[in-house]
């Protein structure tokens, strides 16, 4: 199965994301915020991010334009899990780079179909 970042400075949306991935047998690995996912990714290539949009020390969109930056990142999957549902802050994301939104609270099944979906 893939490789996952979850990415969130809520160690209890990072745990819901990690077991609902962990049960349909994703490695995931969790960072709480931009500085240390960024980290992460460049020591550990990773198949797809999930990244919460507002985080200390580095947010969700400057964290997917840096990973962007990045020839390993060009064409990696990284999805957006934020309570922001506002189309500014989602074209804010896409300008980015950011592959696709999902909004919190999530569903667990539509989280995984989504994964499914972008992992192909």
């Amino acid at each position: 199965m893939a490789s996952i970042l979850a990415v969130d400075d809520s160690a209890s949306m990072r745990q819901m994301v990690a077991f609902t991935l962990k049960s349909a047998g994703h490695q995931v690995i969790e960072a709480s915020d931009g500085v240390e996912a960024l980290r992460f990714a460049k020591s550990k290539g990773v198949n797809l991010v999930i990244t919460d949009v507002n985080m200390p020390n580095m947010d969700g969109i400057s964290l997917i334009r840096e990973l962007r930056s990045l020839p390993a990142y060009r064409f990696t999957p990284l999805l957006m899990l934020t309570t922001e549902s506002g189309s500014e802050k989602k074209q804010q994301g896409k300008a980015a780079g950011a592959t696709g939104w999902l909004v919190k609270p999530f569903n667990p099944e539509q989280l995984l179909n989504t994964v499914k979906k972008v992992l192909g």
